[in-house]
């Protein structure tokens, strides 16, 4: 103790002390300067390393979702799973190569898991219809309202067109002049959807109108000739031929027959062509809409003054 304080009330000591620690300083200077360049050259390792980990990352993920759709095809699965279950492997997989490269960059294992939770929680609020449209996704792919090829018209946006596309998403749908329309899955889940092409057959229903002069006899049985011709027509199904309404200037004309689905529009518009031309020749009069004006004579009124 006493040497203590000798050592702190003796100047030339303190002198000294300050003198051997000055080389000390400058020797971990010296030895900071020396370990930049190990420093720098370690990271750039790293980051290269990084690099090409994750072209060859990539390269294993397109081999792993080449074999998926490969296994999916010899099992028969269908388009629309295909494309799901392509979508998520690839999301999964880059997930996991990112996790791995923030570990091969030093990141502690620990430190990602907490800061991914925080994120998982934080993006789960800002986020909110991403997940919506996922789960709806999800649900398509359970329930499947419509699948890849069909023919839909939705109201939650009021689209209609050919599904050409599922994923965990969004649904792509493409419409008859070549517009993509992209759906949310989550809204589209939620929907009412009819479904125009799932069923093989449809039912088409066509209404003429007739002059009151004309024969209806004559026209059902023109009518009925004209669905004798046409082969689209389905014949192993029931067809109708009725009057539907007593107009104010025509007596409405209804049939009713079932064409393939694929068939109904050219089937349509082919119908009321022949409908038109054959009612032309056998003299059956399609009225267009009129009013009758009746004028009442002006005698017996007041004349004005």
């Amino acid at each position: 103790m006493r040497e203590l304080i000798h050592f702190y009330n003796d100047p030339c000591l303190w002198a000294l002390a300050s003198d051997t620690t000055q080389p000390q300083e400058l020797f971990l200077g010296e030895q900071l300067l020396r370990a930049a360049p190990k420093s720098l050259l370690d990271l750039l390792i790293r980051v290269v390393f990084c690099i090409v980990f994750f072209l060859i990352g990539a390269r294993i993920i397109a081999l792993l979702r080449r074999l998926t759709r490969n296994a999916l095809a010899r099992a028969n699965a269908s388009q629309e799973v295909k494309q799901f279950l392509d979508s998520a492997v690839k999301v999964g997989l880059y997930a996991f190569l990112i996790f791995q490269l923030a570990i091969r960059l030093g990141i502690d294992a620990t430190t990602i898991a907490t800061v991914l939770g925080t994120a998982t929680a934080t993006l789960g609020l800002a986020f909110q219809g991403s997940l919506k449209n996922c789960i709806g996704g999800i649900m398509i792919m359970l329930l499947h309202p419509f699948r890849v090829g069909d023919y839909i018209v939705e109201s939650a946006f009021g689209n209609e067109g050919s599904v050409t596309e599922i994923t965990i998403f969004y649904t792509r749908l493409a419409t008859v002049d070549n517009k993509i329309i992209l759906l949310p899955n989550g809204p589209l889940a939620d929907a009412s959807i009819t479904n125009v092409t799932n069923e093989d057959c449809r039912r088409l229903e066509l209404k003429v109108g007739l002059s009151y002069r004309a024969d209806i006899r004559q026209a059902k049985a023109v009518l009925e000739r004209l669905i004798q011709e046409e082969e689209r027509i389905r014949k192993d199904k029931e067809y109708l031929i009725y009057v539907d309404e007593l107009g104010s200037s025509s007596v409405v004309l209804g049939t009713r027959f079932w064409t393939g689905t694929g068939e109904y529009w050219p089937v349509k518009w082919d119908m009321l062509e022949a409908i038109k031309y054959a009612f032309e020749e056998n003299g059956i009069e399609i009225p267009y809409p009129q009013v009758d004006v009746h004028v009442k004579s002006m005698e017996g009124l007041p004349k004005e003054r």
